[in-house]
């Protein structure tokens, strides 16, 4: 008898979207992996459901519970996923214990429901039909340079997730790589009795953060970036100036081709040229 991994999606806030399917899937599973086994205990009494089968499944632990957790379904055990909120995997555990069990053969499916960043696209007012997640931001350093240059440069609409006590400084840096007037959408509390959606540009954005007691995640959807049509010369220019300044041609290239929107095969050309 083969078991199965499987993802259920539990609500972002509502109760009351926790499906039929949902509750009959943990109901029968033989173990419920959870983010926070408090948490899931209260959805679970909620829900009619016995929470006595409960394993902490979270980010610190995930690497080696993903192996034990695998090994159960491989013996013929039903294997529930959940996280506190949404869909597993997405910015919250569960994508290594999918990778283990794919790697292993072992069945996985997934329960849809509630995600809070499809909830916030689809109520942010902007281009919905095309769209990329990039959920939370690294903190500083590099890496945040880089995906947010990354986020400018973007033509399609950008979803991150943020934390209450930081969504200032995140929307100040958005300002600064995509400018004053990227339309923008914040959403906190989705489904739940205090529900805000605000949309405008991201400096006004800023201003509407400012001072306000927030309190719950943030979803930040933002608005692409306009087409440019950039041409050999701005390339030579910009890859130039990195050029000079010491960046390494591989950087550069990259970082020229993020902000013209142009093919690192154009600006790699560019730079064979410049530097002979």
């Amino acid at each position: 008898m083969t078991g199965k991994v499987v993802l259920v999606a539990t609500p972002i806030g509502n109760l009351g979207d926790l499906s039929p399917r949902a509750v009959e899937v943990l109901a029968a599973a033989d173990v419920i992996a959870c983010e926070d086994t408090r948490h899931t205990r209260k959805l679970l009494t909620a829900a009619g459901i016995s929470p006595h089968r409960l394993v902490a499944l979270h980010e610190h632990n995930e690497r080696e519970q993903a192996e034990r957790l695998v090994a159960r379904a491989a013996a013929g055990e039903s294997i529930a996923v959940v996280s506190d909120a949404g869909t597993p995997a997405i910015s919250d555990p569960g994508e290594r214990l999918v990778d283990v069990a794919v790697r292993e053969g072992v069945v996985v499916e997934v329960v849809p429901g509630p995600s809070a960043a499809i909830a916030a696209l689809v109520v942010s007012g902007l281009p919905a039909a095309r769209f990329c997640f990039e959920g939370f931001l690294p903190r500083k350093g590099r890496d945040r340079a880089d995906r947010l240059a990354a986020v400018a440069a973007e033509e399609r609409t950008t979803v991150l997730f943020e934390s209450p006590h930081r969504v200032g400084d995140t929307l100040a840096d958005l300002v600064e790589v995509c400018g004053p007037t990227r339309r923008v959408a914040l959403a906190r509390e989705l489904t739940k009795l205090y529900e805000e959606v605000w949309r405008g540009p991201l400096a006004e954005a800023v201003d509407w953060v400012d001072g306000r007691a927030v309190r719950g995640e943030f979803v930040i959807v933002v608005g692409g970036a306009e087409r440019v049509a950039a041409g050999e010369a701005d390339v030579d220019d910009a890859l130039a100036l990195r050029l000079a300044a010491g960046v390494d041609t591989k950087t550069a290239v990259a970082e020229v081709a993020a902000e013209l929107r142009v093919p690192k095969r154009q600006v790699y050309a560019a730079a064979l040229r410049l530097t002979r």
